[in-house]
């Protein structure tokens, strides 16, 4: 498959007729006709299906729609750091986390960099950890702030001095709000809406999931943003798992938060892929990203 054949595709794709992809490609219909033809007999399968309106996706069309984003994203982001100027630092570089304060020390880095290298863009996606590790490894990701376990050993690992505090949020008229700390007993009977966020390895079960999927809890709902769940318990939907510090919960908020006595804090770590070559971006990110940590 050439590069150029997966940016027809996906032209056709998002517009969803072959004339209009065509103008938007400044090429002739026919032209763009053929290459999509050659494309599916390369690949030996259906990817449109062509109506008289216009063209939808098979099955394997929207398998290969998503890869091919992947694919031409990492072509041009490549283009790009190798095109930047010898004398200044440009390009992107792309961070995935999920809902933590340690995404405070992102922050200090991005400020640095964004005084001191205007042409620096720092690009966070959100996601849980799988979604994370997984972008990492496909090179979508240079970096991963991620929560929990040990990583696997294809990673090379920055140690955070921080660690969350696991608890649950909770309204404030709630009577658990009056607590200093709760155990997981504590939560028997309750309501509990369950963070979707996974663990450091792919394919690992939440870790909120484990602590109360089990006999003696209810779980209600489940999210990966933390404002979304908060809207539920202030609904009174029920308790959030929650890491501290992510919604405000000072006075005049209709929140508190009370942390879990019997759950140790979890570690962060920022990860990236061990062996890969990192863009002078990546590299300006990542000192500064340190001197954030020690200071």
């Amino acid at each position: 498959m050439e590069l150029r054949t997966l940016r027809s595709f996906l032209a056709v794709a998002r517009e969803g007729n072959v004339t209009r992809a065509a103008r938007s490609l400044h090429i002739t219909q026919p032209a763009l006709s053929r290459q999509l033809s050659e494309l599916e007999r390369e690949l030996g399968c259906e990817l449109l299906i062509r109506e008289s309106r216009g063209v939808t996706l098979t099955d394997e069309g929207m398998l290969l729609r998503k890869r091919a984003e992947e694919i031409v994203s990492l072509a041009d982001r490549t283009e790009l750091e190798i095109r930047s100027p010898e004398a200044e630092v440009e390009g992107d570089v792309w961070i995935g986390a999920g809902e933590s304060r340690a995404v405070e020390l992102v922050a200090k880095a991005t400020a640095h960099i964004a005084q001191a290298h205007p042409n620096v863009r720092v690009r966070i996606h959100s996601g849980n950890a799988d979604d994370v590790c997984e972008r990492v490894d496909k090179g979508l990701l240079d970096f991963g702030l991620v929560f929990g376990r040990d990583p696997e050993r294809r990673y090379d690992t920055f140690e955070l001095p921080y660690q969350d505090q696991q608890g649950v949020l909770v309204r404030r008229d709630d009577p658990l709000a009056q607590k200093e700390g709760l155990t997981l007993d504590d939560l028997r009977g309750r309501r509990i809406i369950a963070s979707a966020q996974g663990g450091l390895q792919p394919n690992e079960s939440d870790r909120s999931l484990q602590f109360f999927g089990r006999e003696g809890f209810t779980i209600v709902a489940t999210y990966t943003l933390l404002y979304n769940a908060s809207l539920l318990v202030e609904q009174g939907v029920g308790v959030a798992y929650a890491f501290d510090g992510i919604v405000a919960t000072g006075e005049g908020t209709p929140f508190a938060f009370v942390p879990l006595v019997d759950m140790p804090p979890v570690p962060s770590r920022l990860i990236w892929k061990r062996y890969q070559p990192l863009s002078r971006a990546c590299e300006l990110f990542l000192r500064e990203f340190r001197a954030a940590c020690e200071g």
